[in-house]
């Protein structure tokens, strides 16, 4: 079983958990149009000011989707 990378998206300010529900809508619409092996979307608040949204990819699939979609960084997936 291939590892799991979580890619992040910051987004900062006061409307910055808005903005992260609405970025992870175009994640959820890239992984479709692309077949992404992993469906797996979501966003946090970190505080009032710094919110995140995050999509999960296999190794294999890492580079392709960094490339596209430029994430701002990426850790280990773990459940």
């Amino acid at each position: 079983m291939e590892r799991k990378l979580k890619l992040i998206w910051d987004f900062r300010g006061p409307v910055a958990a808005k903005t992260a529900i609405h970025h992870e809508f175009h994640l959820k619409e890239y992984i479709q149009s692309e077949k992404l092996s992993v469906n797996i979307t979501g966003t946090e608040n970190l505080n009032d000011m710094h919110s995140i949204a995050y999509m999960v990819v296999i190794d294999s699939e890492m580079k392709t989707v960094r490339d596209a979609l430029k994430p701002h960084r990426g850790q280990l997936y773990q459940v």
